[in-house]
């Protein structure tokens, strides 16, 4: 038969990981702040218009940027997330609805959008989304926010490439408190949003500032 005291220590050491995996449940049930980016506000200059229809499709992701939540990397080998904050939708789609956003902006185009409800686009616009993290700096208190991108322009009816490129900004983040990161990441990502729009306007043969 089991000496009380060992069977005592036992019982609390149950009943303490007991408690720690509740409280484990209990942090991953709390609710997210939910943080979401913001379009150019300055839509390049462009001369003309196309009536034509430019599709964007959602970019891929590797799975860890397949999320809904901030990515934070303290070192270039290891993934973690921003406790507590987390984006309104998976980075790929939020990107997506931006690119969307900020060609329509520009009103060089007939149609902006996902797969058009009939028939094809005259333009396809794919792209993998490579970087789109915070990186945390040797001293462990300087933020980078990192935003990468390779894009393709497809002519649609033969799926001729006109054109690829990979976009790449940075922008620092004052610290690691979530609204200090996504401005960061805004800026970062504005600039990367607008970079991409006046390359894709220009192989499609309109002349653009920018």
């Amino acid at each position: 038969m089991m000496p009380f005291r060992s069977a005592a220590l036992i019982l609390s050491a149950l009943i303490l990981g007991g408690c720690a995996a509740i409280s484990s449940l209990n942090e991953a049930a709390s609710p997210l702040r939910a943080y979401e980016l913001r379009a150019p506000v300055d839509a390049p200059a462009v001369r003309g218009s196309l009536a034509r229809d430019l599709v964007i499709e959602t970019p891929t992701a590797s799975g860890a940027l397949d999320t809904d939540r901030i990515l934070i990397r303290p070192d270039p080998f290891q993934a973690a997330y921003l406790p507590g904050a987390g984006w309104t939708d998976t980075a790929p789609v939020m990107l997506q609805n931006l690119m969307v956003r900020s060609f329509e902006d520009t009103n060089a185009l007939r149609y902006v959008g996902r797969r058009p409800l009939v028939g094809t686009a005259d333009y396809l616009l794919v792209s993998e989304l490579t970087d789109f993290q915070a990186e945390l700096g040797p001293d462990e208190t300087s933020v980078t926010t990192r935003v990468r991108l390779t894009a393709r322009l497809l002519r649609e009816a033969d799926g001729r490439i006109l054109g690829s490129r990979t976009i790449q900004f940075t922008a620092p983040a004052a610290s690691t408190d979530p609204s200090a990161v996504v401005a960061g990441f805004n800026t970062a990502t504005t600039a990367a949003l607008q970079d991409l729009t006046v390359w894709a306007l220009r192989r499609m043969g309109l002349n653009v500032s920018g």
